[in-house]
């Protein structure tokens, strides 16, 4: 997908996937699921509808990552009708902002109002563990760039949309009371995003903390920006695959932090699918 030039041109690509899914199926979703590095498989509890590979999707990008399966899945997850994305794309792959963000807003105009967002990160926070989860409370963008720079069509969401309580509360306070009923710990804080792909330096992480995250990883808030920007409510949870604690780090690499993710994955799936069941959407 090149550069979109203008706002005809982004509400034109979104018109050509959503014909193209339009043309496979007549489902419409409730809630639009974002599955990130190592989650995927929380994919496998949906009834599926129908399954379609991100290369045949107009428009859309295709992830260069491993751990990424690219596949966009519509079906009933927990009784609710759902489009879930299999794998996301990142800044750091050599996308523009638009680019990553541009399955939100294909997620918006084939029906969905709310999205769960999902991520593995680096904790920041001394009192997080590898292997915790958090659910997201706000977050901090320093990728140095946003989905929304250039024209905006104002029938897809204002000029400066507000940011305010950008993660639903209502759905906060639900994630935290399903946590709380299933017996599991649940974290509460802010995420940062940072370009990548590289890891931190121990000064960055140092640097992170003192700005206020709890958190550190490189997607899911450019997703969460287009959301917002089109009215839908955001619920975001990251997955702690290890710790950037500056002053006992130690190296550090995707094996690990892919076979953290997928420890502690069933905790997370256990949290999404109650939280997806108990939500009113």
């Amino acid at each position: 997908m090149g550069e979109m030039k203008n706002t005809q041109d982004l509400k034109e690509t979104i018109n050509q996937a959503i014909q193209f899914i339009r043309n496979k199926t007549k489902f419409v979703p409730q809630l639009g699921i974002i599955l990130g590095t190592g989650l995927g498989s929380l994919a496998e509890g949906i009834k599926v509808e129908v399954k379609i590979s991100y290369e045949e999707i107009p428009h859309f990008p295709v992830s260069t990552v491993e751990s990424h399966a690219g596949r966009l899945i519509l079906g009933k997850l927990s009784g609710k009708d759902v489009v879930a994305m299999q794998g996301r794309f990142h800044y750091y792959e050599g996308y523009d902002l638009k680019q990553v963000t541009f399955p939100v807003r294909v997620m918006k105009a084939l029906g969905a109002n709310t999205l769960v967002v999902s991520n593995a990160c680096g904790g920041l926070n001394p009192l997080f563990k590898a292997g915790d989860i958090m659910v997201i409370s706000d977050h901090i963008n320093l990728l140095g760039s946003n989905p929304l720079f250039g024209p905006n069509d104002e029938s897809l969401g204002p000029r400066f949309p507000d940011m305010c309580c950008c993660y639903d509360p209502e759905l906060v306070a639900l994630a935290e009371n399903v946590a709380l009923n299933l017996g599991l710990k649940l974290q509460k804080g802010v995420y940062v995003a940072v370009a990548g792909p590289n890891l931190e330096t121990a000064a960055e992480y140092r640097f992170l903390r003192l700005i206020g995250a709890d958190v550190v990883g490189m997607s899911t808030v450019p997703e969460v920006i287009v959301a917002r920007h089109q009215s839908m409510k955001v619920l975001g949870f990251s997955l702690v695959t290890d710790m950037g604690l500056p002053d006992a780090l130690g190296p550090m690499n995707m094996e690990k932090i892919l076979a953290t993710a997928a420890k502690a994955e069933p905790l997370l799936k256990k949290i999404m699918t109650r939280v997806i069941e108990e939500m009113k959407v």
